[in-house]
Protein backbone atom coordinates (compact mmCIF):
# COMPACT_ATOMS: atom_id res chain seq x y z
CA UNK A 1 0.00 0.00 0.00
CA UNK A 2 1.04 3.33 -1.19
CA UNK A 3 -0.07 6.63 0.49
CA UNK A 4 1.06 10.12 -1.30
CA UNK A 5 4.05 7.98 -2.63
CA UNK A 6 4.92 6.87 0.84
CA UNK A 7 5.68 3.27 0.96
CA UNK A 8 3.02 2.33 4.10
CA UNK A 9 2.79 -1.59 3.23
CA UNK A 10 6.18 -2.27 3.00
CA UNK A 11 6.99 -0.12 6.02
CA UNK A 12 4.51 -1.92 7.76
CA UNK A 13 6.02 -5.47 6.43
CA UNK A 14 2.77 -5.82 5.11
CA UNK A 15 2.52 -6.38 1.42
CA UNK A 16 1.54 -8.72 -1.22
CA UNK A 17 4.73 -11.68 -2.31
CA UNK A 18 7.07 -11.04 0.36
CA UNK A 19 9.65 -13.49 0.55
CA UNK A 20 9.03 -14.48 3.89
CA UNK A 21 5.61 -15.56 2.17
CA UNK A 22 6.74 -19.12 0.32
CA UNK A 23 8.11 -20.01 -3.05
CA UNK A 24 5.50 -18.33 -6.31
CA UNK A 25 2.88 -21.48 -6.34
CA UNK A 26 3.01 -22.12 -2.87
CA UNK A 27 -0.65 -20.78 -1.92
CA UNK A 28 1.00 -18.46 0.34
CA UNK A 29 1.50 -15.64 -2.01
CA UNK A 30 -1.78 -15.83 -3.80
CA UNK A 31 -3.48 -13.02 -4.07
CA UNK A 32 -7.28 -13.55 -2.96
CA UNK A 33 -10.01 -11.22 -3.26
CA UNK A 34 -11.61 -7.95 -5.49
CA UNK A 35 -12.49 -4.76 -5.78
CA UNK A 36 -15.46 -4.05 -7.71
CA UNK A 37 -15.42 0.00 -8.81
CA UNK A 38 -18.79 1.69 -10.27
CA UNK A 39 -18.03 5.09 -11.25
CA UNK A 40 -21.27 7.50 -11.33
CA UNK A 41 -21.42 10.58 -12.83
CA UNK A 42 -24.29 13.20 -14.45
CA UNK A 43 -21.89 13.79 -17.65
CA UNK A 44 -23.68 12.81 -20.75
CA UNK A 45 -20.91 9.80 -22.43
CA UNK A 46 -21.28 7.50 -24.80
CA UNK A 47 -20.97 3.83 -23.84
CA UNK A 48 -17.41 4.23 -25.48
CA UNK A 49 -16.17 7.20 -23.27
CA UNK A 50 -18.04 5.44 -20.47
CA UNK A 51 -16.04 2.52 -20.89
CA UNK A 52 -12.97 4.69 -21.17
CA UNK A 53 -13.92 6.16 -17.52
CA UNK A 54 -13.85 2.81 -15.83
CA UNK A 55 -10.82 1.81 -16.94
CA UNK A 56 -9.07 5.16 -15.94
CA UNK A 57 -10.95 4.64 -12.78
CA UNK A 58 -8.68 1.14 -12.10
CA UNK A 59 -5.62 3.53 -11.58
CA UNK A 60 -6.85 4.81 -8.82
CA UNK A 61 -6.54 1.45 -7.83
CA UNK A 62 -2.81 1.21 -8.67
CA UNK A 63 -1.91 4.79 -7.45
CA UNK A 64 -2.33 2.89 -3.89
CA UNK A 65 0.07 0.18 -4.54
CA UNK A 66 -1.94 -2.28 -5.87
CA UNK A 67 -0.15 -5.32 -7.72
CA UNK A 68 -3.25 -5.80 -9.96
CA UNK A 69 -2.92 -9.50 -9.44
CA UNK A 70 -5.21 -12.19 -10.93
CA UNK A 71 -8.21 -11.30 -8.22
CA UNK A 72 -8.21 -7.51 -8.50
CA UNK A 73 -11.93 -6.85 -9.66
CA UNK A 74 -13.24 -4.73 -12.71
CA UNK A 75 -14.37 -1.15 -13.36
CA UNK A 76 -18.13 0.23 -14.55
CA UNK A 77 -19.36 3.30 -15.28
CA UNK A 78 -23.34 4.78 -16.07
CA UNK A 79 -24.29 8.01 -16.49
CA UNK A 80 -27.44 9.43 -14.82
CA UNK A 81 -27.73 12.13 -17.59
CA UNK A 82 -31.21 12.44 -18.67
CA UNK A 83 -30.20 12.59 -22.64
CA UNK A 84 -28.37 9.63 -22.63
CA UNK A 85 -31.10 7.17 -20.87
CA UNK A 86 -32.77 4.97 -23.19
CA UNK A 87 -36.92 5.84 -23.60
CA UNK A 88 -38.40 3.10 -24.11
CA UNK A 89 -41.98 4.91 -25.20
CA UNK A 90 -40.06 7.04 -27.57
CA UNK A 91 -41.44 5.29 -31.21
CA UNK A 92 -38.78 7.21 -33.08
CA UNK A 93 -36.37 5.23 -35.59
CA UNK A 94 -33.65 8.15 -34.71
CA UNK A 95 -32.73 10.44 -32.17
CA UNK A 96 -30.18 12.85 -31.87
CA UNK A 97 -28.66 12.85 -28.19
CA UNK A 98 -25.72 15.72 -26.45
CA UNK A 99 -22.67 13.61 -25.44
CA UNK A 100 -19.27 15.25 -24.55
CA UNK A 101 -16.49 14.45 -26.83
CA UNK A 102 -13.40 13.21 -26.24
CA UNK A 103 -11.51 16.01 -25.89
CA UNK A 104 -13.62 16.97 -22.53
CA UNK A 105 -12.52 13.75 -21.21
CA UNK A 106 -9.43 14.48 -19.45
CA UNK A 107 -10.74 15.92 -16.39
CA UNK A 108 -13.11 13.21 -15.74
CA UNK A 109 -11.09 11.04 -15.97
CA UNK A 110 -8.89 13.15 -13.53
CA UNK A 111 -11.39 12.65 -11.35
CA UNK A 112 -12.49 8.97 -11.36
CA UNK A 113 -8.49 8.57 -11.06
CA UNK A 114 -8.53 10.47 -7.40
CA UNK A 115 -12.16 9.51 -6.28
CA UNK A 116 -11.09 5.84 -6.59
CA UNK A 117 -7.79 6.10 -4.66
CA UNK A 118 -9.51 8.71 -2.15
CA UNK A 119 -12.30 5.60 -1.63
CA UNK A 120 -9.37 2.73 -0.98
CA UNK A 121 -7.97 4.83 1.71
CA UNK A 122 -11.21 5.83 2.84
CA UNK A 123 -12.29 1.63 3.00
CA UNK A 124 -8.54 1.02 4.68
CA UNK A 125 -8.87 3.72 7.12
CA UNK A 126 -11.95 2.20 8.19
CA UNK A 127 -11.77 -1.14 8.06
CA UNK A 128 -12.11 -3.49 11.00
CA UNK A 129 -9.87 -6.93 11.91
CA UNK A 130 -12.02 -9.93 10.32
CA UNK A 131 -11.65 -13.42 10.66
CA UNK A 132 -13.68 -15.98 8.86
CA UNK A 133 -12.26 -19.77 7.69
CA UNK A 134 -9.64 -19.91 9.72
CA UNK A 135 -7.68 -16.46 8.53
CA UNK A 136 -7.67 -13.37 10.22
CA UNK A 137 -6.48 -10.17 8.55
CA UNK A 138 -5.62 -8.09 10.68
CA UNK A 139 -7.03 -3.58 10.19
CA UNK A 140 -4.43 -1.18 9.21
CA UNK A 141 -2.98 0.24 12.21
CA UNK A 142 -3.74 3.46 12.28
CA UNK A 143 -1.61 5.51 14.41
CA UNK A 144 1.56 3.79 13.32
CA UNK A 145 0.50 4.50 9.32
CA UNK A 146 -0.06 8.39 10.66
CA UNK A 147 3.73 7.68 11.96
CA UNK A 148 5.00 6.32 8.51
CA UNK A 149 3.29 9.07 6.95
CA UNK A 150 4.63 12.09 8.79
CA UNK A 151 8.38 10.52 8.58
CA UNK A 152 7.92 10.91 4.78
CA UNK A 153 6.59 14.27 5.00
CA UNK A 154 3.23 13.69 3.54
CA UNK A 155 1.25 14.98 6.33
Amino acid sequence: MTIAGAPVGRELGQYYLRKELGEPGSGKDKADGSCMIVVDTDAPLDARNLKRLAARALLGVARTGSSASNGSGDAIAFSTAAQVRIHTSDKAFARTVDVLTNDAMSPLFLAAIEATEEAVYNSMFKATTMTGNGHTVEALPIEKTVEILKEHRVI
